[in-house]
């Protein structure tokens, strides 16, 4: 009888070798569209200030390694993920919304399986421990052609990973949430944008990620627009 663990191993290499063979026979756009980097835009204000509407941007789709979600139109040619690295505590992640994997989401990864993650008073906890969060200058952006200002926050990470968070009104909605431990093999999502953001909070829409359903990292802005306008210092920007 074969052994099954060498079935599994041969199994990667034979994908590992296809992989590696659609590469040199495919034509160059393709082959970076599926293997290197993939264009997405920012349909709505969930990841605020760091990501805007109109923001495009390229996500690294090797950075965790590859699933079939990494594919165009998404074939189930595989299961698991081929290459694969762990995602890092506040990285910008696209991924597959679980409950409908035809759709994809863009948000902070700020848990790890078997991290406990609680909300109190608008401020995200770790494992019991209240993440360094320090209030600095407003954010004024614009919203149907009226000024609009929100409360802006720096949030540092255990990993010391920083960057800013909105708090557009006191006492939100999930501002106080009950505690998530998160499953082994999944992470938890919260949007920068935190009273305007359906992420892991919600159970029921989006609730704890699957390693396999993370498509890549965002790591830059390429393009980014206000309807005509374009917002030239914006282009060019890192995701962090």
């Amino acid at each position: 009888m074969s052994d099954p663990g060498k079935r599994s191993i041969g199994r990667k290499v034979s994908i590992g070798l296809a992989i590696a063979l659609g590469i040199l026979l495919v034509p160059g756009p393709f082959v970076v569209r599926t293997f290197v980097a993939q264009a997405f835009s920012t349909p709505s204000g969930s990841m605020m200030p760091t990501m805007l509407i109109g923001d495009y941007i390229f996500v690294s789709k090797f950075a965790y390694g590859y699933t079939h979600y990494s594919l165009p139109l998404s074939p189930p040619l595989f299961e698991g993920r081929i290459f694969g690295a762990e995602p890092e505590r506040g990285d910008v992640v696209v991924f597959r919304l679980p409950r409908d994997d035809s759709v994809d989401y863009i948000k902070r990864l700020v848990g790890l399986p078997g991290d406990r993650v609680q909300m109190i008073g608008g401020v995200l906890y770790l494992n019991g421990t209240a993440v360094k969060h320090e209030r600095i200058d407003d954010f004024v952006y614009d919203e149907d052609g009226r000024p609009m200002r929100a409360k802006r926050w720096r949030e540092t990470l255990p990993n010391g990973v920083s960057y800013e968070t909105l708090d557009l009104q006191d006492n939100g909605f999930l501002d106080n949430t009950p505690v998530y431990t998160v499953p082994p093999g999944h992470y938890f999502m919260l949007g920068d944008n935190r009273d305007n953001s359906t992420d892991s909070r919600v159970l029921s829409q989006v609730g704890y990620v699957p390693y396999d359903h993370l498509i890549g990292r965002a790591t830059i802005i390429f393009y980014s627009a206000d309807g005509a306008k374009v917002r030239t210092d914006r282009i060019g920007r890192s995701v962090h």
